[in-house]
């Protein structure tokens, strides 16, 4: 089980975070335009600065906390995941807190 904790957080995160579409009125998941601006550069510059840590022996993951699968460049598959989940899950809550205090868009 303890491979699979990564990935467990991640899933936690959303599940935690995804109600806030739909009780707050976050407007995440109908945005998707505002949804990919806010997560595809967290992917591609996190992403990439990753990589680019393992290439060098300056940062590593855990064998036991992540499932082994391994992207080009040695990036565990949580990684991405990881860069993919929390943004998802900071626009959420803003949505919702920004719905709650009656901000405009």
């Amino acid at each position: 089980m303890d491979r699979y904790q990564y990935a467990i957080l991640l899933v936690g995160c959303l599940v935690l975070t995804l109600p806030l579409e739909f009780l707050f009125g976050a407007r995440v998941w109908r945005q998707p335009r505002r949804l990919l601006a806010a997560v595809v550069p967290v992917v591609l510059i996190f992403g990439t600065w990753d990589a680019w840590s393992i290439a060098r022996g300056h940062w590593t993951f855990s064998r036991r906390l992540t499932t082994g699968v391994k992207l080009p460049f040695d990036l565990p598959v949580e990684e991405v995941l990881f860069f993919v989940a929390i943004p998802i899950c900071g626009l959420l809550t803003f949505g919702a807190v920004r719905n709650v205090l009656g901000e405009k868009r």
